[in-house]
């Protein structure tokens, strides 16, 4: 269930969805309520219903609308299509949406054809302004990241943390840890060849 405003109340979705999960034989394992915008993907009661979902605690899903899973058709998909590989079946009261029967798994087939065929179109969309991008000698992609590797190690020497020498050189402290642990292999590898040969 979902409300857009927390004046709002969901107590008509919950009568609704408890008298058809009575109708049709369902125990509720559990009731999810959000109060927030439906735009919003981050959302506390979907999100743990997506994870019990994940854990196998339920078999069917229950909606009062589709819209109050999602209000964009992309995220929408995406819940369903998530539900669909995990053999939940999507219940929607409104609607009449049942992905248990014959007709419900065609809509699910339906609505992945159209996903894949939007996942493809941004494709090819995005392919088509690499090529024009390619074309008028525009380069494509981040600009290469230039690093002081020196500075680095001589802060890293002076006995700065990763963490501060990060800040200090804007970038990740994973790169610097990269930095400074091939230097520690190159200087490794200076000394084994530097080794004579026991006699």
């Amino acid at each position: 269930m979902r409300v857009s405003s927390l004046d709002q109340r969901p107590e008509t979705q919950l009568h609704d969805l408890r008298q058809m999960a009575v109708q049709r034989g369902y125990e509720i394992v559990q009731e999810y309520t959000d109060r927030i915008s439906g735009v919003k993907t981050r959302r506390p009661g979907l999100d743990q219903m997506m994870a019990d979902a994940r854990r196998g605690r339920f078999d069917i899903v229950l909606v009062w609308a589709s819209d109050r899973i999602a209000r964009s058709v992309k995220h929408f998909l995406e819940v369903l299509d998530e539900l669909n590989r995990l053999n939940i079946e999507f219940v929607s009261f409104r609607e009449q949406i049942d992905t248990g029967g014959p007709l419900g798994r065609a809509i699910v087939v339906i609505i992945g054809a159209i996903a894949e065929l939007e996942r493809n179109l941004i494709v090819e969309r995005v392919r088509a302004g690499m090529r024009r991008a390619k074309l008028e000698g525009r380069s494509i992609g981040r600009p290469a990241l230039v690093l002081d590797r020196e500075a680095i190690l001589r802060d890293r020497q002076s006995g700065h943390s990763l963490g501060q020498i990060a800040r200090a050189h804007r970038i990740s402290r994973a790169t610097v840890h990269k930095i400074v642990h091939s230097e520690m292999a190159s200087e490794r590898g200076i000394q084994k060849g530097c080794q004579k040969p026991a006699a």
